[in-house]
C-alpha cells in the first residue's frame, strides 16, 4: 500500500527527496544512509501480500503512590536482552529502506493500529529481500523495535508498558535506568544516538504544544496519561539529553488500596475519608517521590459529584472522577519571552470561575498567597501539594512563600492568615527500605502569642526493621479524642463516623 509505485511509462518512480524530513515529523528519529535502489524491495510485490498481525498498542500507565509495595500479579513484557552492534547495524540497514519505500503521507492518513500493520508488512518483505540471517524472535523483536520508533516512543515503549516501573531516568543514550520497588537500577536499553534521543524527548513535548531545542533548552511536559516528563537538552546537558518520567499506574489507586499497601491504617483511612467529605481545607506536605499527588487524587474521590472543582497544575496530571471539573494548566513563554501564564494567574483566575473546590496540583510559589485566601474566603475544601519535610516544616515553607510574591505583611499577620486557611496537613514519606508512608494527620488549630499552634491525630511509628530491610511500623493514635475540626463533622453528619474511627485506633494501640 505505501510502497513507491513506478509511473505511467512503466518505469520506476524516483526516491522522494524530502522522505528524511517528512518522516521527522511523523515522528522518527535520525535516519541511516540511504540504500542503492537495487537493494530496495519490490513494493508492488509486498502490497499483494497479507498483512503481518499488529503487535498489541501500548498501554501507559499511571503512578502509583506505594510503588514499593507489593503489586498484584501481572502480566509484564519480558526484559529487553542487551543487544549486540550487529544488531542495530542490520536494524539501521532495514530503517533505511523503510524509508526509501513507504508512501508518507498515506502513512500519516491511518490509525496507529492500521500503520503499525502496514509497516510490520513491508518490514518483512525487506528482511526477506535482504536475506538477513535472522531467528523468528529475532526477527519479531527487530519489528517492534522500529514499529516503535516509527509510530511511538523507541526504546522507551518495553518500559513504559511495564507498570510496575515508578520511574523512567535517561543519562544520555548508553544510560538508562528504572525505579522499581523503590529501588534504582541500570537496564539494557539504549539508544542509537544522542540525535535519537533528542528526537523522541521533542516528540513527547510536541503532543503539550511545547518544546525542546538549543534556545529552550529545558521543558516540562507530560504524556497522554498523564505521566510527569523533564527535559534537559544540550547544551545544558553535556553528555546528551537527559529526560526523567515520572510514570504514573493504569489502575487509579484508592485509598482502601493503600490500607492494603500499609501507607495509612484502615482506622486512618477512615479518618481520611471524613477530613475529605466535610470539606477540610488541605495541605498534603512530603518530599519528592514520597506519593502526594496521589494521595491527592484519593482524597479528591470523595468529593461530592454535584461540585464543581478547578485544578490549577504545571502538568496536568490530576485525574478527578468528578463530572463537573475545569483542568488548568500553566503554559510556558515562547521565543520571545511573551505569553507566559503561571500558577498565580490561574489560581487568581479561578477564582472568578465560581468554584466550590480549589485544588492545585503543587504549590511552590507566590500562588500559595491567593491558595489562601480562596481557602479562607467560601471554597473551603480546597487542597494542594507542598514540599517539605514535616508538617512544621510547612507552615515554615508558606510563609516563605508569601514574602516571595513580595506582600510586605507583618509575619504575625501572614501566620494568622495560615490558621484561618488550613485545617489539616497530611505528611507522606519515602522511608529508607522505598516504602511511601503516611507519617502524619496534623491539625492546625490556633496560635498562642505569635507561634502557630498544632496537634498530631495519627502518627506513624517505626519499630525497627525485618531481616530483609523492609522498615517495620504502625500507625497510632495520639488520644486525641475530639479534633478541631469536630463541629464541621458534626455539620456535615460525620460526627459519629469519625468519633468511631478514633476510638478504634486508639483501641488498637492500646
Amino acid at each position: 500500500m505505501f510502497g513507491k509505485r513506478g509511473n505511467s511509462s512503466g518505469h520506476p518512480a524516483t526516491p522522494h527527496t524530502q522522505a528524511p524530513q517528512a518522516f521527522e515529523s511523523a515522528g522518527t528519529d535520525v535516519l541511516a544512509p540511504e540504500r542503492p535502489a537495487a537493494e530496495r524491495p519490490d513494493t508492488q510485490e509486498q502490497a499483494a501480500r497479507p498483512a503481518t498481525p499488529t503487535a498489541p498498542p501500548r498501554v501507559e500507565a499511571p503512578q502509583l503512590m506505594s510503588q514499593s509495595m507489593p503489586q498484584p500479579a501481572a502480566r509484564q513484557p519480558a526484559p529487553s536482552r542487551t543487544r549486540s552492534e550487529s544488531y542495530y547495524d542490520t536494524k539501521s540497514q532495514v530503517f533505511s529502506a523503510l524509508i526509501e519505500t513507504i508512501d508518507l503521507s498515506q502513512l500519516a492518513s491511518l490509525a496507529p493500529d492500521s500503520a503499525r500493520e502496514e509497516i510490520r508488512d513491508i518490514v518483512n518483505d525487506i528482511i526477506a529481500i535482504k536475506n538477513f540471517a535472522m531467528s523468528i524472535s529475532e526477527q519479531e523483536e527487530l519489528l517492534e523495535d522500529i514499529c516503535n520508533d516509527v509510530l511511538g516512543y523507541g526504546p522507551l515503549e518495553p518500559l513504559l508498558a511495564r507498570d510496575e516501573i515508578a520511574d523512567i531516568m535517561v543519562n544520555g543514550a548508553q544510560q538508562v535506568y528504572i525505579e522499581v520497588n523503590g529501588k534504582v537500577e541500570q537496564t539494557n536499553v539504549r539508544f542509537r544516538d544522542n540525535q535519537q534521543l533528542l528526537n523522541i524527548c521533542q516528540r513527547i513535548v510536541s503532543q503539550v504544544g511545547r518544546r525542546v531545542d538549543e534556545s529552550s533548552p529545558i521543558c516540562d511536559a507530560r504524556l497522554p496519561d498523564g505521566s510527569r516528563v523533564n527535559v534537559i537538552a544540550p547544551p545544558l546537558a553535556i553528555d546528551g539529553a537527559s529526560l526523567t518520567i515520572r510514570k504514573f499506574k493504569k489502575d487509579k489507586l484508592t485509598l482502601d488500596q493503600l490500607v492494603r499497601f500499609g501507607a495509612i491504617s484502615p482506622e486512618g483511612a477512615e479518618i481520611l475519608k471524613v477530613i475529605g467529605r466535610v470539606r477540610c481545607n488541605v495541605l498534603i506536605s512530603g518530599g519528592t517521590g514520597s506519593g502526594k499527588t496521589t494521595l491527592l487524587n484519593c482524597l479528591t474521590s470523595f468529593i461530592d459529584k454535584d461540585e464543581r472543582i478547578i485544578t490549577c497544575e504545571d502538568s496536568a496530571e490530576l485525574q478527578l472522577q468528578q463530572p463537573h471539573v475545569v483542568r488548568l494548566e500553566t503554559r510556558p513563554p515562547n521565543l520571545e519571552g511573551e505569553g507566559e501564564v503561571t500558577m498565580r494567574d490561574l489560581v487568581r483566575n479561578c477564582l472568578r470561575m465560581r468554584p466550590e473546590r480549589i485544588v492545585v496540583g503543587e504549590v511552590r510559589g507566590p500562588e500559595v498567597f491567593d491558595l489562601l485566601s480562596a481557602m479562607n474566603t467560601g471554597h473551603d475544601g480546597s487542597m494542594g501539594t507542598i514540599h517539605s519535610n514535616s508538617p512544621r516544616e510547612c507552615l515554615n515553607r508558606i510563609e516563605s512563600m508569601v514574602a516571595m510574591g513580595g506582600f510586605a505583611l507583618p509575619q504575625r499577620t501572614v501566620r494568622e492568615i495560615i490558621v484561618g486557611s488550613v485545617d489539616i496537613i497530611i505528611q507522606a514519606a519515602r522511608l529508607r527500605d522505598g516504602s511511601r508512608r503516611i507519617t502524619h494527620v496534623t491539625e492546625v488549630i490556633g496560635m498562642e502569642g505569635d507561634v502557630i499552634i498544632t496537634q498530631d491525630l495519627i502518627l506513624y511509628d517505626m519499630k525497627g526493621e525485618d531481616a530483609n530491610g523492609r522498615i517495620l511500623g504502625e500507625h497510632v493514635s495520639t488520644g486525641i479524642g475530639r479534633p478541631h475540626f469536630w463541629e464541621r463533622a458534626r455539620y456535615y453528619g460525620e460526627d459519629r463516623r469519625l468519633a468511631a474511627a478514633l476510638e478504634a485506633i486508639e483501641k488498637k494501640a492500646d
